[in-house]
């Protein structure tokens, strides 16, 4: 689920321009979510004192939420599901009949 997305996550875009690539959460958002290497646009600046000549940069481009997925190490899609356990909130995530905790949700403050 999108909502489960945050900062340092590891996602697979699953639409749009870059869909198939991996890359890891800069930082979220409310809608939007910035990943590295992936969605790269060119911006072109002009001349400044403080710099010499005009210039082309690459830079990464937000994309919306709904079009990246988690995913584990080999790159495969993951569905997340939320366990309580202890009083603290889980997610974890089922391969055959195991499940594997992905990380700890904090609780709301």
């Amino acid at each position: 689920m999108s909502k489960w997305i945050r900062k340092g996550d590891r996602v697979k875009v699953i639409a749009g321009n870059s869909k198939g690539r991996i890359g890891e959460v800069l930082g979220r958002t409310e809608d939007r979510v910035l990943i590295q290497n992936v969605n790269i646009r060119k911006k072109h600046l002009k001349r400044t004192q403080e710099s010499q000549g005009p210039r082309i940069i690459e830079m990464e481009v937000p994309i919306h939420i709904s079009n990246v997925a988690l995913c584990d190490p080999e790159g495969n899609i993951l569905k997340i599901s939320v366990r309580q356990k202890d009083g603290e909130r889980e997610l974890v995530y089922k391969t055959g009949a195991q499940s594997i905790l992905y990380r700890n949700v904090k609780k709301p403050a």
